[in-house]
């Protein structure tokens, strides 16, 4: 329980409903952690919006940590009876957030609109608690990209990789010609996204689900679950000695700059690639990562709705929430952050080839299961799974721990962790 560390006192005063909202008539305090480049182009429009309207914003934005100290200034806020309109959360932490009964209901904001219809339900069910919609997704980031270099590969004489083979005979031509084939961040969670690639190429999207959805301890100790760290060990002979601790967009200028041929990062990248004025299908490559095309792992940024009582404050909230689902505000958001909409069916004229891809598997895979939840970026269980999962990635990945042994403390810790 996310709060599970404060006093009885408090939790008492949140479960029998004696709490003092503050939120003033009209007014959307909005707590975030967008605070630079387009993500905070992103949040001014949705300001504009709402202030066109009539209705007042709040900016709390809370910089650093990746949302850790948003998240702890959410706590202290919510605990004094003073919880924001909306907070940026997602995945099963919305869950935790719906158990302390502090969430507003917006159902009838989703009903009007046909939320069901306009997002696939395996992201609409990540919106809802107990059934009912407490959350609005904001964008669907796909974490399961390669980004290419094409000109390395050309002057190394090697193929553009589709499968989890070709991938190692490309990188062996690469690495051959005097190119880093794979540019990579040594950090846990970089270490992670490569990982739940992989096992989704080898074991495929069912395995992924029964390894880091419903954390199957037959999966996760597992001969499928071993071949993925032992792939996992062969990526990183790929990669160069510099690599530990390096930022993930540093990783992305290796690729810019053809000192690397490859990175295998969410479409976040994209965005470096943009802002050196490079052009997709041309100067770079997106492709699925090897062995997972037609699957789709997502992360989907959203905001959680908070119960700030009725009246004029409850009238923004909703606006708020509507506002976010409308196809403008999609537009704009993920045409600055480098996603896509949440909403299905949106016209596409104004994104480039990379986001039609994603755009066409999104779609694609929610219709034959391959639609599944990032591990690496919190979508498909909580923080201390996750953490666990991650110290055993880091831990193989930089040691010559057997990969037999790393399955094997894999399922361990994610029990011991539950």
């Amino acid at each position: 329980m996310i709060l599970n560390t404060l006093k009885k006192a408090s939790l008492a005063a949140l479960a029998t409903g004696v709490l003092s909202f503050t939120a003033s008539a009209g007014e959307v305090e909005v707590l975030h952690w967008w605070t630079s480049g387009g993500e905070a182009k992103s949040v001014a429009v949705l300001k504009q919006l709402l202030e066109k309207d009539g209705h007042t914003w709040k900016d709390f934005a809370v910089a650093g940590g990746g949302g850790e100290s948003a998240m702890t200034v959410l706590k202290s806020r919510v605990v004094s009876g003073k919880p924001p309109t909306a907070a940026q959360i997602k995945g099963p932490s919305i869950q935790e957030w719906g158990d302390e009964g502090v969430v507003a209901n917006l159902d009838s904001v989703a009903n009007a609109a046909g939320w069901d219809e306009l997002l696939p339900k395996v992201v609409s069910d990540v919106m809802k608690y107990d059934g009912n919609y407490v959350a609005v997704p904001v964008n669907v980031h796909r974490v399961n990209w390669m980004w290419v270099n094409p000109e390395v590969f050309e002057k190394a004489g090697a193929k553009i990789p589709s499968t989890w083979d070709g991938f190692v005979e490309a990188a062996e031509k690469i690495k051959a010609a005097g190119f880093i084939p794979v540019a990579h961040g040594g950090q846990a969670w970089q270490d992670s996204t490569t990982f739940e690639s992989l096992a989704l190429a080898i074991g495929g999207s069912q395995f992924y689900n029964d390894a880091f959805v419903k954390l199957d301890p037959k999966a996760l100790n597992s001969p499928t679950m071993v071949k993925v760290f032992e792939a996992l060990r062969t990526v990183k002979k790929y990669t160069d000695k510099d690599a530990p601790g390096r930022d993930w967009n540093l990783a992305t200028a290796m690729v810019i700059q053809g000192k690397a041929a490859m990175q295998f990062m969410g479409d976040w990248a994209k965005g470096e690639f943009t802002a050196a004025g490079k052009k997709p299908g041309t100067d770079y490559i997106c492709m699925a990562f090897p062995g997972t095309r037609g699957k789709f792992t997502f992360n989907i940024d959203s905001f959680v709705m908070f119960d700030v009582g009725g009246g004029d404050a409850k009238k923004a909230q909703d606006a708020m929430a509507r506002t976010i689902m409308e196809p403008k505000f999609q537009e704009i958001f993920n045409l600055n952050k480098g996603s896509i909409p949440a909403r299905l069916n949106m016209p596409r004229d104004k994104f480039d080839i990379c986001a039609h891809q994603s755009m066409d598997e999104f779609v694609g895979s929610s219709k034959t299961g391959d639609l599944v939840p990032s591990m690496a970026h919190g979508m498909s269980t909580f923080a201390a799974v996750q953490g666990a999962i991650y110290d055993t990635v880091t831990a193989f990945y930089n040691s010559d721990m057997s990969a037999q042994e790393a399955a094997q403390k894999l399922v361990s810790a994610v029990q011991s962790s539950m």
